[in-house]
């Protein structure tokens, strides 16, 4: 089974999916946790750079990018660990990528892209308010990303609400509520496919 987690930046995707991880192997599972954009090879590198301010690109190279870090993160990572029986949870996938890519590219374009990677068995999309998600984001002590502020999360979030419809098996949690419950109602969920 291949499960995204989507949300804003301060959604809590991190956190749930590490703790669905953790509930999956206390089950006797073997989950695979995973992220993007990748953090340990060199697009992921090249991304994580960009995001953070350190050098500026073209933002269709940035999607460019974030497209070539899928394509390898598919074959190299999620596709061997889904034929080798895993459960593998992804932190980001192809949603954030159409929500966030969109403020600045055509969204055709992006999909096009896009268009022939796979798409998870269930996508958990987690609704906060991009002003708790700008507190969440502060609370972390970290400087804020290009995307992390207000105005440009709202819109992203109208991204992702249009765009929700399109995805199979796509679950909206609200993710304001104590991660405990968020925790509990996604297992409820993944439950009842494996």
């Amino acid at each position: 089974m291949f499960i995204a987690f989507e949300g804003l930046d301060g959604s809590g995707s991190s956190t749930q999916s590490r703790l669905l991880a953790e509930h999956l192997e206390k089950k006797g599972f073997v989950p695979h946790l995973t992220k993007e954009p990748t953090p340990d090879t060199p697009i992921g590198k090249m991304i994580r750079e960009v995001l953070q301010h350190k050098w500026k690109i073209a933002p269709d190279t940035l999607q460019l990018l974030f497209t070539a870090d899928r394509a390898e993160h598919l074959k190299t990572e999620i596709e061997p660990a889904l034929a080798n029986g895993q459960i593998v949870i992804t932190d980001r996938y192809l949603l954030s990528t159409l929500a966030y890519g969109s403020l600045d590219v055509d969204l055709k374009w992006l999909k096009a892209l896009n268009e022939n990677f796979r798409i998870p068995d269930i996508t958990f999309l987690f609704k906060v308010n991009p002003v708790e998600c700008i507190r969440r984001i502060a609370g972390r002590g970290s400087e804020f990303e290009i995307f992390e502020n207000e105005e440009k999360l709202r819109r992203i979030w109208n991204h992702y609400e249009a765009l929700s419809h399109e995805f199979p098996n796509l679950h909206l949690i609200d993710s304001e509520k104590p991660k405990e419950e968020v925790s509990a109602e996604i297992w409820g969920i993944v439950s009842e496919r494996i």
